[in-house]
């Protein structure tokens, strides 16, 4: 399905771009193109991966123009460019809205006017009755993704939505090792909150998956455990060889969660489980409520949400199972000094 094919990674500096590569670059693809704003994590991948096969283009997604040239010519886009940081959105709620929302109907209509084949839209489980900056933004951006996939002459709209990265550039992990490093206190915002747990091969996994089974406006889920931020910090801990290691609760961040959603009661409502994912479908109606039907037997009241408390939950033994998949933490715990996943 790749072979002699061009595929776009908006935003693809960053961790899931690298990811990406790392599984693609050797791959039958005919290029790989990685548009972002940061020239200089552009021009560090460059002389990593010194492949002719991959090519880059400096520009924002919120500029029309910019988003034009790199798509033309393309067959395939993931569309990982975001700003994900909650707290830093709350502050710049527009900027938010900008890149997310604005940026990815830019992403959307580009693909659209140039005939691109495939686009996978990145989306997070902040998304599902979101609370915060980054989620409502990243919310209109799914919105968005499920309405141009209705009149999208040909190519292919889905969303794929998934919870914390482990070991991505800015997550908890990294940071939670460099105190321990430091001999400082692990800063834990609240013990008993809890996170879905999947690493960036799961995520690539995940946009996979969607990209050979979506249909239009489809939106795809990948089953995974959670773990309280307290299991968390006690596995890194005994991973390094200090589980007594001092912890301080400083309590929650502006916009955080005790759990975080995955699909909502409603999206459960009409979701297919297909085993590892779940597959949520567009509501295909037209705004003729007078068309309107009954949705079979299931009422939404009965519905129960997949979120991360409710789901496979890791104690210590199995955090740490999962912390082994990482290159990071195989790394920390022969005692190398790593960067975060990139």
């Amino acid at each position: 399905m790749f072979q002699n094919k061009t595929l776009l990674i908006t935003g693809g500096t960053g961790s899931f771009g690298n990811a990406v590569l790392r599984r693609f670059l050797d791959s039958d693809l005919r290029e790989i193109r990685i548009f972002s704003r940061d020239e200089k994590k552009q021009d560090d991948m460059r002389k990593k991966y010194n492949s002719p096969k991959l090519k880059f283009y400096i520009g924002d997604v919120r500029d029309y123009q910019s988003v034009l040239n790199v798509v033309r010519e393309t067959d395939f886009i993931f569309h990982a460019a975001a700003l994900k940081q909650v707290p830093s959105c709350e502050f710049h709620p527009l900027e938010a809205v900008k890149t997310n929302v604005l940026g990815t109907e830019n992403v959307l209509e580009a693909a659209i006017s140039c005939g691109v084949s495939r686009v996978v839209v990145l989306s997070t489980d902040k998304a599902v009755y979101p609370i915060n900056a980054m989620g409502i933004s990243k919310a209109m951006m799914e919105k968005v993704a499920v309405a141009k996939s209705r009149s999208s002459n040909g190519t292919v709209i889905n969303v794929t939505r998934y919870g914390n990265v482990m070991c991505s550039r800015g997550s908890v992990i990294p940071l939670f090792t460099n105190q321990i490093r430091a001999g400082e206190p692990i800063t834990i915002t609240d013990p008993n909150m809890t996170r879905f747990m999947m690493t960036l091969d799961d995520a690539v996994d995940l946009v996979l998956f969607a990209f050979e089974h979506g249909k239009p406006g489809e939106i795809f889920v990948q089953k995974a455990p959670a773990a309280t931020i307290e299991v968390l910090a006690k596995s890194l801990t005994d991973m390094l060889g200090i589980p007594e290691h001092p912890i301080n609760i400083i309590g929650t961040r502006h916009g955080e969660k005790l759990f975080e959603v995955l699909l909502s009661r409603e999206e459960m409502v009409a979701a297919q489980d297909l085993g590892g994912y779940y597959r949520v479908p567009p509501d295909l109606r037209d705004l003729n409520y007078g068309k309107f039907t009954e949705q079979g037997e299931v009422k939404i009241s009965e519905a129960v949400e997949y979120n991360s408390h409710n789901t496979i939950r890791l104690d210590v033994n199995g955090m740490q199972k999962l912390l082994m998949k990482l290159r990071f933490m195989q790394a920390t715990v022969r005692g190398e000094h790593v960067e975060a996943e990139e």
